[in-house]
């Protein structure tokens, strides 16, 4: 399970780093702009994109990287306990996306589709690891 973990964080950490790019991208056509329903140029460049000045895709970078390094520390019941407000973080900006901007980002459909998964895996890891006899 360790290492299915650090995969996804890793996959997490990498459209993350993508979505930042494309936050500070100033020229040409974003690379992930498919249609008018799907363009992450228009949700990154958007205010709901910072957050005190800060760019959510570096508090995904920021929380991937906790969130790999739990895994390899094996410290899962840790890794839920964060992968829990994570998950509701990403489902309230799909939320934004969904109903205010209209629009979606591909990188940030990614990065959801991760966090839940990385969430549904500790929680079956910390309940296998909570109902696993006593040796």
């Amino acid at each position: 399970m360790k290492y299915l973990l650090i995969l996804l964080a890793l996959i997490g950490l990498t459209a993350s780093s993508l979505a930042l790019r494309e936050h500070y991208r100033t020229y040409g056509d974003a690379p992930c702009d498919i249609n008018e329903r799907w363009d992450c140029g228009i949700v990154n460049h958007s205010p709901y994109a910072v957050i005190d000045g800060v760019p959510v895709a570096v508090i995904g970078i920021a929380g991937y990287l906790v969130l790999g390094l739990l895994a390899w520390k094996r410290a899962y019941s840790i890794m839920l306990a964060l992968a829990i407000p994570a998950l509701a973080f990403s489902l309230y900006l799909a939320r934004i996306e969904q109903h205010v901007l209209g629009v979606w980002c591909l990188y940030c459909a990614i990065s959801l589709a991760t966090i839940s998964l990385i969430t549904l895996l500790a929680v079956v890891t910390v309940t296998a690891g909570v109902f696993r006899p006593a040796a």
